[in-house]
């Protein structure tokens, strides 16, 4: 509901009732101050308190993995080679013979 709409209503709805002698002074004006300050609620403060929420758990993933690829054992090299690998994967359509030009 809007702000304005709100007021109105009780506005409206205050009217309708006659004054009462025990109702501090400026009570109306208390009230609608504190639903104006109510009101406001920015949607980035809420982005804000969970991407801080979440950076404490996503550093300490990061040192769990990080202290479990420093205390691996290492593993021995075969005399792979990576980049050989990697290029003849690469290149493997391109040295095969084409045959859809034969009948």
């Amino acid at each position: 509901m809007k702000l304005a709409e709100l007021q109105k209503k009780l506005i409206a709805a205050a009217r309708l009732q006659a004054p009462d002698e025990r109702v501090p002074y400026a009570f109306e004006k208390r009230i609608t101050a504190l639903i104006a300050a109510r009101a406001k609620a920015d949607r980035w403060v809420f982005w804000a308190r969970g991407l801080w929420r979440a950076a404490a758990p996503c550093v300490a993933v990061a040192v769990v993995f990080g202290a479990v690829a420093l205390f691996q054992p290492a593993t021995p090299d075969n005399g792979n080679d990576l980049s050989q690998d990697f290029a003849n994967t690469l290149l493997a359509s391109a040295e095969l013979p084409d045959n859809s030009s034969t009948p």
